[in-house]
């Protein structure tokens, strides 16, 4: 194999919404794996490295995607609480800035989601167009794609929009509802069975579709020079898995990918956070890892490191108008969970997916019990796996065994034997919370006045000019902002929708912005802004290029009708 330090990768994300390890590449390793169809990520899994205990560290989607794409705990930077726009600490970064940085082509396409408003020059496309195509000539790329086919809102659609959306499965690979797999946890039911079978189709159209970017890939020659990575951002988008901290909601496939350097057909049962993937593509990279960053690399060169965690860590937070709080750890044998709020409800209510068929049906069956019990009747819709998850309480603490049980359907908290285990992971998550800190603790309106008081986002200080060896630099006050510069003059941004906005995603301004050294022509107009991550962007500063730099000078002076510099 070829040592990583030779080349300068490509990179190419591909991710998936709502999914645990649910492909064939997994059967054995996962349970009802073997149900599934997906050709192209089996093939990716052959040439590359699958980790099996992969976790999120949060089992919802925009916590989940703020670990991944910063390397850090949710918890710690306060990107905990779904549907908010933290401030985080001022070391913290997007992967794609430090990418940008290093001279890489960055691209999204397209979903974000990440907790904070991304700043326009985090990516030099954030687009539903945005590919490793467009970029300059020469230039090594990082792109991310972020496919929504396999979402939790796909999975309950009507008849037509169901067989457009999987107008690429042939019908000899739809699966059987009769044949789901279905835990014990969810009802045997008609509901259950077609919503699994579903979810298993969509896993298969968005298999097709990761097989079309690899083929273009293959089609562009990049194949042997590209790192791909395929992830999910946390477990299935259906009851007691999506929003539920526990292994249906945190565990999810990842593979790696780089042929001729990594090795092919490896298997590795160590565990993993996919939050460790932002330090990792930086180590293959040969990139420097910020010390801000709490994932570790899983790869020591091309070796794949065969225990990169003692533990992985989670938790849940607040979802929608659910207001909830707990922890998780896990380590090869065991997870504990810890419910701050042991007296809510297992099931919460929560204004989306309770209108989803699934939700609907374990209301209903609920609903069915309370009346047997007003008719002095044992309550029996349900069986008692089933009754938990919509139990009115949960338990203090959860431990169950994940050898023995994979389903987590006993709680050993109680039970004497495994005192050792539980005093020992209860140690290992106190010791997590105080290392990294639990923003989760701080009630949600204070930290909304700490991020922004008085409702007011603060603004990044405007950028200053500065000599870096001769050569014309910038610099900003305001700790933790990123500055960039652009010769595109300023636009309208194109309108955005809501869900762009919710997002945070970045304006369409169509402008350029470039990070890094000054390069501009003689007499050029140059447009400069800083960006902090949860604050106001900086005014615009004005420039203009000297033809001759005179000796106190860096090569441009300032517009002053526009603008001056502080």
């Amino acid at each position: 194999m070829t040592s990583t330090t030779q080349r300068r990768p490509n990179i190419v994300w591909i991710s998936t919404h709502d999914i645990n390890p649910d492909l064939g590449c997994y059967a054995g390793v996962w349970p009802g794996a073997e149900y599934a169809r997906t050709p192209n990520l089996d093939a990716l899994a052959a040439r590359g490295v699958r980790f099996d205990n992969a976790f999120a560290a949060a089992p919802i989607c925009a916590p989940a995607r703020s670990a991944i794409v910063t390397g850090c705990f949710p918890t710690a930077i306060g990107t905990m609480h779904m549907r908010s726009k933290a401030v985080p600490p001022p070391e913290v970064r997007l992967l794609p800035q430090l990418f940008r940085e290093a001279g890489y082509y960055c691209t999204n396409n397209w979903f974000t989601d990440f907790q904070v408003d991304v700043p326009e020059p985090a990516f030099d496309d954030c687009s539903s167009t945005a590919h490793w195509r467009n970029r300059p000539d020469g230039a090594p790329f990082f792109a991310m794609f972020q496919g929504m086919v396999t979402h939790e809102s796909r999975l309950y659609t009507d008849e037509e929009v169901f067989a457009a959306t999987t107008a690429h499965v042939a019908p000899e690979m739809r699966h059987d509802p009769a044949a789901a797999p279905l835990p014990p946890y969810y009802p045997d039911d008609e509901v259950f069975r077609r919503a699994w079978a579903r979810y298993a189709d969509l896993i298969t159209e968005m298999d097709h579709w990761a097989g079309e970017l690899l083929a273009e890939l293959e089609a562009d020659g990049l194949l042997d020079d590209t790192i791909v990575v395929f992830w999910s951002d946390h477990g299935k988008g259906m009851p007691r898995a999506k929003r539920w901290p526990n292994e249906s909601g945190l565990r999810e496939p990842l593979i790696v990918s780089w042929p001729g350097v990594l090795p092919e057909n490896v298997a590795v049962t160590g565990l993993a956070h996919t939050m460790d993937l932002a330090p990792t593509m930086l180590a293959l990279a040969g990139l420097p890892i910020p010390p801000g960053m709490h994932g570790v690399p899983l790869f020591d060169g091309d070796v794949p490191v065969a225990e990169p965690n003692a533990f992985t860590f989670g938790g849940r937070d607040r979802q929608g108008e659910a207001d909830d709080r707990s922890r998780t750890v896990r380590d090869r044998r065991f997870r504990y969970i810890r419910n701050f709020f042991p007296d809510k409800p297992a099931m919460l209510h929560t204004e989306y997916p309770d209108h989803l068929p699934t939700w609907s049906v374990f209301r209903r069956l609920a609903s069915e019990e309370c009346q047997q019990r007003a008719r002095g009747e044992l309550p029996s819709a349900m069986s008692a796996e089933q009754r938990a998850v919509v139990a009115q309480s949960k338990p203090a603490e959860e431990l169950y065994d994940i050898q023995a049980d994979p389903h987590e359907l006993v709680n050993l908290a109680t039970d004497p034997a495994f005192d050792a285990d539980l005093a020992r992971l209860r140690g290992a998550l106190d010791e997590w919370m105080r290392r990294y800190g639990d923003a989760g603790a701080i009630p949600e309106a204070a930290l909304e006045e700490e991020w922004r008081p008085r409702g007011r986002r603060r603004r990044t200080a405007r950028p200053t000019l500065v000599d870096r060896a001769g050569q014309p630099g910038f610099s900003c006050e305001t700790e933790g902002a990123v500055v960039a510069w652009t010769l595109d003059p300023a636009s309208d941004p194109a309108p955005a929708g809501p869900l762009q906005a919710e997002i945070g995603m970045p304006p369409a301004t169509g402008r350029d912005w470039r990070l890094g050294p000054l390069d501009a022509p003689p007499g050029a107009t140059v447009w400069v802004r800083a960006w902090r991550l949860g604050f106001e962007p900086s005014e615009e500063v004005v420039l203009t290029a000297e033809a001759e730099p005179s000796p106190d000078s860096p090569g441009m002076h300032t517009e002053p009708e526009r603008a001056e510099w502080t």
